[in-house]
């Protein structure tokens, strides 16, 4: 089975066309595995859109908890 990290890694690949179709982009910083937090940083559009926090939320971070067991959230660092 593969790592949480990996997991994570593999569904921001499946993530980023769409951020990057909009001109952003996201990089994963770090994914704690005893608490599930996953942190990454919003870039380009991404990081100055007010939508940012809403597609962190209810985008990014429902897709992760959907396709990967162990992540409890994800923020934007």
């Amino acid at each position: 089975m593969s790592s949480l990290r990996t997991q994570v890694e593999e569904t921001i690949e499946a993530i980023r066309p769409a951020l990057q179709a909009d001109g952003g982009d996201i990089e994963l910083k770090s994914v704690d595995e005893s608490t599930g937090i996953v942190s990454v940083t919003l870039l380009g559009a991404c990081g100055t859109c007010p939508a940012s926090t809403q597609t962190l939320k209810d985008g990014i971070e429902r897709i992760m908890r959907d396709r990967v067991d162990g992540v409890t959230e994800v923020v934007n660092v």
